[in-house]
Order: structure tokens, then sequence, then C-alpha cells
């Protein structure tokens, strides 16, 4: 069985425009390497539906819970989250949709599509 390489013939040509663009680049491999760590995808995940507190997302993730906090605060530091406390509580939410959008658009190329419900 041959695997080939398959090439949308429409694809946009503003991304090898991008070569040139090194503030740009920058900030696209800022954001990969934040999230490019499976515990920080799976928190990405949890978060993707609603806020959650640290003991939350340590139930949904099943690790300890410093390692938790430590991925928390990388992604907390690398702005791509943001916390909300209440009385004794921290809840983190994604700040920005379009991370969302992003880990979607990889599991799709990577993964195939989503099954259907």
């Amino acid at each position: 069985m041959e695997i080939r390489e398959q090439r949308n013939p429409r694809q946009p040509r503003d991304i090898f425009e991008l070569i040139g663009r090194r503030e740009q680049i920058e900030r696209m491999a800022h954001a990969m390497r934040a999230i490019a760590h499976p515990l920080r995808l799976k928190i990405l995940c949890v978060l993707g539906e609603q806020e959650s507190s640290v003991q939350d997302i340590v139930d949904a993730v099943g690790t300890s819970q410093s390692n938790v906090s430590q991925h928390l605060a990388i992604l907390r530091e690398k702005g791509i989250l943001g916390t909300r406390r209440s009385a004794n509580h921290i809840f983190y939410a994604v700040r920005d949709q379009r991370t969302l959008q992003l880990i979607a658009t990889m599991r799709e190329v990577l993964c195939g599509p989503p099954p259907k419900s």
C-alpha cells in the first residue's frame, strides 16, 4: 500500500508569506510550544467546555495536583488561560477561543474528523 501526501490544490499562498514575518512566526511558535505537551492539551480539552477549579481538572486528567498546577501556571504565563477567584477557589478558563479552534484543527488534520454521534 502506497501512502501519498495529499495536497490541497487551493492551499492559500499567505502561509508562504510568513517566512519574512519574524514577529508572526515567533508568536505562532510560542503558542505551539505552550500547548505542545500531552497534559497541557488534556487540560485545554477539559477547559474547552467551561471554567474549572484545579481539583476538577485534577479529577478529569488523572494526575497529581502539583503536576496540574505547574502546567496551569505555564498556560497562564503564556496568556492562554485566565483565572477567576471565588472565595478560596481559583477557576481557570481558556482566554481565547482561537486556541480551542487550533486544537480542533490539529485533531482533524492529524487524527481525522471526530466520530459522529
